[in-house]
């Protein structure tokens, strides 16, 4: 089957692996899974398996590894993208699904002086960034970090290469940015809430060597900004585990 499943890497020892309960009932009352079949599970943590389906129960699924790998589908960069926590929350659990989509390793919701709401539901962000990893065929599920001020972060965070998105005086193009400091193994990008960063946060961002860059003429919502300098510094997906292109458009 092609469906990814999640283990815990605390659910994968001996050879032996165990499905919690909800992939265990998925793989069984929706795929109808038997024993013999072949399932194919990631722990989060970068370990990717191909296991031979010994036992299938009513909330238990049962497999030994028969092919194991580390990082599949994972970019070279470290790249943290922080964004400010947006109004609607289904648009910053979009952005949340897509980040996860294109390689981000690291996600952070921001309090920033324009930001209208201060809270996240971490849960639901969490199993959101669950089944993006499993759909999109990664094997390590990204940090999602505490809500925090942009001083907090860039006060905290090691990056090769920091981005702030702001398209003021002295911006450059995002893409431009991106290749004047290739090749880099890590990076952070801050982009503002709905009503940008203020004027001082932007100053802040620059005295912590930031680069200020633009994402061109049109006016983008703060969501798709953020998913635009993901895709920009991080580049096209890798190939995954079979040697062929990242599955654009594909369902898992």
């Amino acid at each position: 089957m092609t469906t990814n499943f999640y283990a815990p890497p605390s659910a994968i020892r001996a050879g032996r692996i165990v499905l919690p309960e909800e992939e265990a009932r998925h793989l069984r009352t929706v795929l109808r899974g038997e024993a013999g079949d072949a399932m194919t599970v990631v722990d989060g943590d970068g370990g990717w398996y191909r296991a031979r389906i010994d036992h299938v129960g009513p909330d238990q699924v049962v497999g030994t590894i028969t092919e194991e790998r580390d990082n599949v589908g994972e970019p070279d960069m470290d790249v943290t993208v922080a964004l400010g926590i947006l109004k609607k929350r289904s648009r910053f659990e979009t952005f949340v699904e897509k980040a996860v989509e294109l390689g981000a390793r690291r996600v952070v919701p921001l309090r920033t002086e324009r930001t209208e709401r201060d809270s996240i539901r971490e849960e639901r962000l969490r199993n959101v960034m669950v089944a993006a990893m499993k759909q999109c065929r990664r094997s390590r599920l990204p940090d999602l970090a505490a809500p925090q001020s942009p001083e907090a972060l860039l006060g905290g965070a090691e990056a090769e290469l920091r981005l702030v998105c702001h398209a003021g005086a002295g911006a450059v193009p995002i893409r431009q940015a991106a290749a004047e400091a290739a090749p880099v193994a890590s990076a952070l990008a801050l982009v503002g809430p709905e009503g940008g960063f203020s004027p001082s946060e932007v100053e802040d961002a620059a005295e912590a060597e930031c680069v200020s860059v633009s994402l061109g003429a049109r006016r983008l919502r703060a969501e798709t900004a953020a998913l635009a300098v993901l895709h920009s510094v991080v580049g096209a997906p890798p190939n995954d585990v079979d040697g062929a292109p990242g599955g654009h458009g594909q369902n898992g």
